[in-house]
């Protein structure tokens, strides 16, 4: 096949490194599940292998730091990403090669997930993981997405309301560099606004009502890496982060019921749409 016959079928690819969720509704098949939806080749340096479902996590172990490193080399020295999404990452280590790899790479927008607190409201990562996190990653990030929780815990300071979301997402653009989305599902139970705040003091409301669906396993990670395939689509941050949300919300609404705990999103409600 020549030249010309490969780059007819040529897509953006997106790099998904972040853990693995055995149930299927959040982490790296999540990621994956997203990335074909928003019309992008999704890839995967996977940190750590869970065994979970929809009621729990039994079990994490993580991958060895020369193993994860090996994969992002593999996929940078085949099939560039033109974005990359950073997910669930446990431990110091791990920061540190992810922080190395994508330097040497000089990866493009870096769309970071910051797990820090899970839905029940207990804490995923000790406080020296957190730290390295902030100063290692976010300064590589075009963008960060905390939940209001992880917000709250970067800025030291309590989110009651929307002017307290502005001033967060302020404060962590200006202190890492990186825009700051900071979502408010966590907030009012009517609800469900984000607001991004750009390094240049850009402020972008994205409104939207809350959906009546209590299965909501694996909207951060969706989120993220519907935001991180719009932008290897050539979009500029706030239209992808629309076009994201947009994505989110409808795979949200759709309404699987799968599980006996908090269930997954359908991440194909587009495809059922043709």
């Amino acid at each position: 096949m020549n030249q010309g016959a490969r780059n007819a079928h040529a897509m953006p690819a997106v790099l998904s490194i972040a853990g693995s969720d055995s149930s299927g509704g959040a982490g790296i098949q999540a990621d994956l599940k997203t990335m074909m939806a928003c019309g992008v080749y999704g890839m995967t340096a996977v940190t750590s292998l869970t065994a979970q479902n929809t009621t729990g996590v039994r079990m994490v172990e993580d991958v060895t730091p020369e193993m994860l490193a090996a994969q992002i080399d593999a996929v940078f020295e085949d099939i560039r990403p033109a974005a990359v999404k950073i997910g669930m990452v446990s431990s110091v280590a791990l920061i540190e090669v992810i922080e190395d790899r994508l330097r040497h790479w000089k990866a493009d927008d870096v769309v970071l997930d910051p797990v820090m607190i899970a839905t029940s409201g207990a804490r995923l990562l000790a406080d020296e993981a957190v730290d390295a996190l902030t100063s290692r990653l976010f300064p590589l990030a075009t963008l960060v997405t905390p939940n209001i929780p992880e917000a709250e815990t970067l800025t030291v300071a309590h989110i009651a309301n929307a002017e307290d979301m502005e001033t967060a997402g302020a404060r962590l653009a200006e202190r890492f560099g990186c825009a700051a989305l900071v979502k408010g599902g966590h907030g009012s139970p009517h609800t469900a606004s984000d607001v991004l705040v750009t390094p240049d003091g850009e402020t972008v409301w994205f409104k939207a009502a809350r959906v009546d669906n209590p299965n909501t396993h694996g909207t951060g990670c969706t989120l993220s890496s519907a935001i991180a395939s719009f932008l290897a689509k050539g979009e500029p941050l706030p239209k992808a982060v629309k076009h994201a949300k947009k994505y989110l919300t409808g795979a949200i609404r759709d309404g699987l019921d799968l599980g006996h705990g908090s269930g997954p999103l359908n991440h194909a409600w587009k495809a059922h749409k043709l």
